[in-house]
């Protein structure tokens, strides 16, 4: 037994196919070409870096259930596909660029086996996952957002702007953050196209919009300047691990 993940995480994974040393380079770099020969129609390309290659060599085609309650909301499914977020090119590099890093697609999450959100991972390996309300932190690297996902952790919110003061961050295992959209929207339903699919409506982007994460290859645009935590009364009143310069939301 492995004592890499907890048993709320490593159950599932071994359910879904995962065992320690499991490893496809193959399919790995098949996903890698499709990535970079991608194009989309304002010529937005995929970044591919090794912290991505490594997530879809290990865990790439898994469908990780989680097998019990979540601590503070219902727990994740999650897909490990890239190609998930093939059309998204353009919402990548935005969010990249008001990161200062690059973003490579990794898969999927969702309630109940739902494709709610696409899955995330920049080039210094932190998580994140993008829905119609904006762009979550997830984890400091792949095997804490697994974590987070599975054991239903409460979110945090990010959002474009000036920091907040500093605070004492008590330990508290909360992972999740956003930037936030213009405007927010719910879960597309069943059927309905993903935001951030080539071929859904662009939306108008806003004076002071996000990274784009609710919009096509063709809408959004970039956000500048620092990115901190937004209030959200979901957000517990610290979280470790986030990316350097945000602090976590305060909830009142």
């Amino acid at each position: 037994m492995t004592t890499r993940f907890p048993v709320a995480v490593d159950d599932p994974l071994r359910n879904a196919g995962w065992e320690p040393g499991r490893w496809d380079i193959r399919q790995a770099e098949q996903w890698a070409d499709t990535l970079r020969a991608h194009v989309s129609p304002g010529g937005h390309r995929h970044a591919v870096f090794p912290a991505a290659v490594e997530v879809w060599a290990e865990f790439g085609s898994l469908h990780i259930a989680p097998t019990g309650p979540g601590r503070h909301l219902a727990p994740a499914h999650v897909h490990i596909d890239p190609l998930t977020g093939l059309h998204a090119a353009r919402t990548f590099n935005d969010l990249g660029r008001a990161l200062g890093t690059q973003i490579c697609p990794i898969g999927t999450e969702g309630e109940y086996g739902g494709t709610d959100a696409l899955l995330v991972i920049d080039a210094q390996r932190r998580v994140y996952s993008l829905d119609p309300t904006g762009d979550w932190y997830v984890g400091a690297d792949f095997d804490s957002a697994l974590s987070a996902l599975l054991m239903g952790l409460v979110p945090a919110k990010l959002s474009a702007g000036a920091p907040p003061s500093p605070r004492t961050a008590p330990d508290d295992t909360a992972v999740h953050a956003t930037a936030h959209a213009t405007e927010t929207a719910p879960h597309p339903a069943d059927g309905a196209p993903h935001p951030t699919d080539d071929t859904a409506p662009a939306p108008e982007p806003g004076p002071d919009s996000g990274s784009g994460s609710g919009s096509g290859d063709e809408a959004g645009t970039a956000t500048g300047g620092t990115w901190a935590t937004g209030d959200d009364t979901r957000a517990p009143d610290s979280a470790r691990n986030f990316p350097e310069g945000l602090t976590p939301a305060r909830t009142e």
